[in-house]
């Protein structure tokens, strides 16, 4: 498939079954660590805990927030996927 070729229809009926496959629970699983309860409050340890040490750093209450702001979209699934896609880009001409 290098050089522009498309691949052809038993390829793409393959790379679709595999994407099926995954895809779904790969979703399944993100949002379990996203949004589950057990999850949920390990998340809110590790906001607040990070909202203190920068505070004990020295960080006024606005420069707190703001990096803890900036922290908590390190975790926003939106963030991480768009992460994810533009790391799987390769250079151009590849």
């Amino acid at each position: 498939m290098s050089n522009g070729e498309m691949p052809d229809p038993e390829q793409i009926k393959e790379i679709m079954r595999i994407m099926s496959d995954t895809i779904p629970d790969m979703l399944s699983n993100i949002t379990r660590v996203l949004y589950g309860a057990q999850e949920g409050e390990e998340y809110g340890r590790a906001v607040a805990n990070f909202y203190k040490e920068v505070k004990a750093a020295g960080m006024s209450n606005e420069e707190a927030f703001a990096l803890t702001k900036e922290y908590m979209g390190n975790f926003n699934i939106a963030n991480v996927i768009g992460g994810v896609a533009k790391g799987s880009k390769g250079p151009k001409g590849d």
